[in-house]
């Protein structure tokens, strides 16, 4: 029988009170059916579990294959969607699901480590470009996914929540204006909507084989193809030295290998920085500066 982490029930009450520790104390009968339904056979939960229950382990035939549980089912099922969207461009197969329970069985990577053991950041941004070239080649949009806009909404509601002209809201004005500024130049000149992942950095990129590297976790957005390279240069930032040459370094490999606008890039990262920042303001978070920083070495590279 799977024991269920304490720390995981503890962060399911955090985040979703007792339904959420219910939820989870419900999981090992989910497992036990799903492996019986599946011809899956449980291992160990991965370490470290946050929003979502993951579980390795095998099926009939030996081969590696994750269980994945979400309390929020909406979102679980979009991530199916899009995973099954993007089948045969370099993601993670779907090897059965149960969408009503809110469980889905995938393909395990093997050996699944992920892009940032690749320490060269030459070379790892190099493999990004392969991975993201062939993830969105001729891969239509589809409205069912939520718009740049939706995505972004955390903006407005921050100017909502600071209308009062008597309130004053902690983020630099001139910041939010810059972003509101980016993100509606951007969406209104969007030539194409492209389904996007939507979290493609290095720990959603996985070693499968010898050579091929699939992804994982996708959140699924519709929009402007550029923005799906922001959160890979958000991450391991300074990797290789300083964290603006390393930006400056990246987008050159990323602009030229993909033939993308490093302009409407760096716009992308502009608006992406402030939408962090209200992130943490909603999430009653103090350090809204982190995101601020992004938005400030993105706006360099529009100069």
């Amino acid at each position: 029988m799977i024991v269920i982490p304490d720390s995981f029930l503890d962060r399911m009450q955090e985040l979703h009170g007792e339904q959420g520790v219910a939820w989870a104390g419900a999981l090992p009968e989910l497992m036990s059916d799903f492996a019986r339904r599946f011809d899956f056979y449980p291992e160990a939960p991965y370490p470290r579990l946050t929003y979502n229950f993951v579980l390795r382990g095998k099926r009939g035939d030996g081969s590696p294959a994750v269980f994945k549980s979400s309390f929020m089912k909406d979102e679980l099922s979009r991530e199916i969607s899009v995973l099954r969207a993007f089948e045969g461009r370099g993601a993670i197969k779907v090897l059965d699901a149960d969408e009503k329970c809110g469980a889905v069985l995938l393909e395990g990577a093997d050996p699944g480590l992920p892009l940032s053991t690749i320490e060269d950041d030459v070379f790892a941004t190099q493999i990004f470009c392969q991975v993201f070239r062939r993830l969105h080649h001729s891969t239509p949009s589809n409205s069912q996914y939520p718009s740049m806009k939706q995505h972004f909404g955390a903006i407005e509601r921050y100017r909502e929540r600071f209308s009062d002209v008597h309130i004053t809201g902690p983020l630099p004005e001139s910041w939010v204006e810059n972003a509101e500024e980016c993100l509606a130049y951007l969406i209104a000149t969007t030539k194409e909507s492209t389904l996007l992942h939507g979290d493609l950095h290095h720990e959603n990129i996985l070693r499968h084989g010898d050579e091929q590297w699939v992804v994982i976790d996708p959140k699924g957005l519709v929009g402007d193809i550029h923005f799906d390279v922001i959160q890979f240069l958000l991450n391991y930032e300074d990797r290789g030295g300083d964290s603006e040459q390393v930006l400056r370094n990246r987008m050159a490999i990323i602009a030229d290998r993909l033939e993308l606008d490093p302009l409407r890039i760096a716009m992308w990262g502009v608006a992406r920085g402030v939408l962090e920042a209200c992130w943490t303001i909603e999430d009653v978070g103090n350090d809204w500066h982190r995101g601020i920083h992004m938005t400030e070495r993105f706006a360099k590279l529009l100069d």
